[in-house]
């Protein structure tokens, strides 16, 4: 090889490392994600039995588990702020300062009462790290699935049923056996902590401003049997109040003045109208139930609720059409996100992960 060519190839492979190495900050310099999973009825029901760090890898095989760079695992058997913040959530916050796995910025991504968890932890883990001569973590968002961070009306009703020793109502005893698939349990944990009162004074007020983007489904996983207890609008296990995010517990039907949980375009009077500080619910997806919306399925077209949130300078948002049944006086108008015919809610939180 003469002297010209071996320039050429030395500075042809230089190039290449220094699109690599660029590749590699890139990917390096990206948010990571980290999950935060929900109630787990089948712990209260043989505690001692409990494998807490291999039910939370199971929560998210259906989708999420390949997709995070880290997961908080936690025991539905216990309290919040008992054992659940000092024996699983502080160790966890340690790991991740102490490795910097947070210095590009973190996402929670929380299905269920691991939206109450997430609140905790941010309203706290500062305070936490830096009395420990930590790094707080930089926590830039939380995507919030089938939110409980307002409570559920069935964690009251659960919790006298089952403290009351009997069930008065047939419908009662019904509704929580197929919630929590059993009228007998050893612990009841976190249960206490999702009364719609209790959670609601849960870190009401976290001085994070992080946002909190929430995903909302609005079928039930019980064929019905479960949303007598729960107030307006719901998805089996928790009510619109607490998935949209409202600033209170009240009977809504959409998390959107100007849009239905089905997409159609109309006046909604019975939508809320106030959020707890910094919820912003986007997607409302009527087919999905509380424990389909975090899998990998598809099951059908999802709407709107608001759009276009700003995550630390990024914007995270859906594209919109709009598709118009019917004619004349009988003519109704509905807006559907971009791409909800084939893919599922999940995929498409995954497709504007910032």
């Amino acid at each position: 090889m003469n002297n010209k060519c071996r320039k050429l190839s030395i500075k042809a492979l230089g190039a290449f490392m220094l699109c690599v190495l660029s590749s590699f900050a890139a990917h390096s310099n990206e948010y990571k994600t980290i999950l935060v999973h929900g109630f787990q009825p089948d712990q209260l029901l043989n505690p001692r039995g409990t494998n807490v760090v291999s039910d939370g890898q199971s929560y998210w095989t259906s989708f999420w588990g390949n997709k995070a760079d880290e997961r908080i695992d936690w025991p539905s058997y216990e309290r919040l702020e008992g054992k659940i913040a000092t024996h699983w959530l502080w160790p966890k916050l340690k790991q991740f300062s102490q490795s910097n796995l947070c210095e590009p910025g973190c996402v929670l991504l929380t299905h269920s009462t691991g939206d109450l968890v997430a609140r905790y932890i941010i309203d706290n883990q500062a305070n936490w790290l830096e009395n420990a001569g930590l790094q707080p973590l930089n926590i830039v968002a939380t995507f919030d699935i089938a939110g409980a961070g307002g409570g559920s009306e069935l964690a009251d009703t659960a919790v006298s049923a089952l403290m009351g020793g009997h069930f008065w109502d047939p419908l009662v005893e019904q509704a929580i056996k197929l919630w929590l698939g059993s009228t007998t349990v050893e612990a009841l944990g976190i249960l206490h902590d999702l009364k719609v009162n209790n959670a609601r004074k849960i870190a009401p007020q976290p001085s994070s401003r992080a946002p909190r983007l929430r995903f909302v489904a609005n079928s039930s996983d019980f064929l019905g049997v479960t949303s007598p207890f729960l107030k307006g609008s719901d998805d089996g296990v928790v009510a619109s109040h607490s998935a949209c995010g409202a600033s209170k517990a009240a009977k809504f039907g959409s998390c959107s003045q100007q849009v239905a949980m089905d997409g159609q375009l109309s006046a909604q009077d019975d939508a809320v109208s106030g959020f707890m500080p910094y919820h912003y619910p986007l997607i409302m997806a009527d087919g999905y139930t509380h424990g389909t919306i975090r899998e990998a399925g598809h099951h059908g077209k999802v709407t709107i609720a608001q759009n276009n949130i700003d995550v630390a300078g990024n914007n995270v948002g859906f594209q919109t059409f709009d598709k118009s049944t019917g004619f004349w006086i009988f003519k109704k108008h509905y807006r559907y996100v971009k791409d909800s015919e084939t893919l599922g809610v999940s995929q498409l939180i995954n497709n504007v992960l910032p």
